[in-house]
């Protein structure tokens, strides 16, 4: 959670769009991010930032089966707020 509050960015070109973007994604055995995409859209422009933040993420521990390690799917919401315009509006100079 912290990684994605730290990374995401309200896109300029949003036009005050808001709301959650629901994407989903495969860990890889090895930990890594695959086939990310988006199954519930806002905005394309908040689309992309969503797809851009997951593909950045760092490795995670692989699900296990038996005690190996195995590919699963994961569904990740990220919100965007109408605040997070605001804020973006009053840092730029």
């Amino acid at each position: 959670a912290a990684f994605i509050k730290e990374n995401l960015k309200y896109p300029e070109d949003a036009d005050g769009a808001h709301g959650r973007v629901i994407v989903n994604f495969v860990v890889e055995k090895d930990g890594s991010i695959s086939d990310v995409e988006v199954v519930r859209s806002v905005h394309p422009s908040l689309d992309a930032e969503a797809v851009r933040v997951v593909k950045l993420m760092p490795k995670w521990k692989p699900a296990e089966n038996g005690g190996m390690p195995v590919r699963s799917v994961y569904t990740l919401p990220l919100s965007f707020r109408i605040t997070d315009v605001q804020t973006n509006k009053k840092e730029q100079p």
